[in-house]
């Protein structure tokens, strides 16, 4: 399981134009922040994927880039992407072994956990921020991008 002041580790995954995204191409040149959720287009993913939307140009602005990953295809992050107009990556984690490697668990035993990691630029976990309230995600991601500054 990851914690503050671990690296991230190095993966690769499917993103919404069907390319693969890799890590690499990413530590060492900007901040990022990684958030799992457990499912496109639900009730509390889609509040959440709505706030970093909102948020993205407050990310952006901090330098950093933002991450969604869940187990859905990349088929079904193309549609819940276009509906809600969404600025950032999407990465598919079917198989889960992004959740994996990450460490995030399930809550309440079956749903797939929600988590956002906050990443320096060096690649080093600052931020681990596990909660099933989706909206406080992007305010918490944000206190830590800042005090990065």
């Amino acid at each position: 399981m990851l914690k503050v002041g671990d690296a991230i580790p190095h993966f690769t995954a499917k993103d919404t134009n069907g390319s693969t995204f890799d890590s690499a191409q990413y530590i060492g040149k900007q901040p990022l922040v990684i958030y799992f959720y457990p499912k496109d287009d639900t009730p509390g993913c889609t509040v959440e994927a709505c706030s970093f939307r909102d948020s993205y140009q407050d990310f952006k602005e901090l330098g950093a880039e933002v991450i969604g990953i869940s187990s859905d295809s990349v088929e079904s992050h193309i549609q819940f992407k276009s509906k809600f107009s969404l600025p950032f990556i999407l990465l598919s984690d079917n198989d889960k072994k992004l959740r994996k490697l990450f460490g995030v668990e399930n809550n309440f035993l079956i749903l797939p956990g929600r988590e956002t990691y906050v990443i320096d630029a060096n690649g080093i976990i600052q931020m681990k921020f596990n909660s099933m309230t989706a909206k406080s995600h992007i305010r918490k991601a944000l206190e830590t991008l800042k005090r990065l500054k």
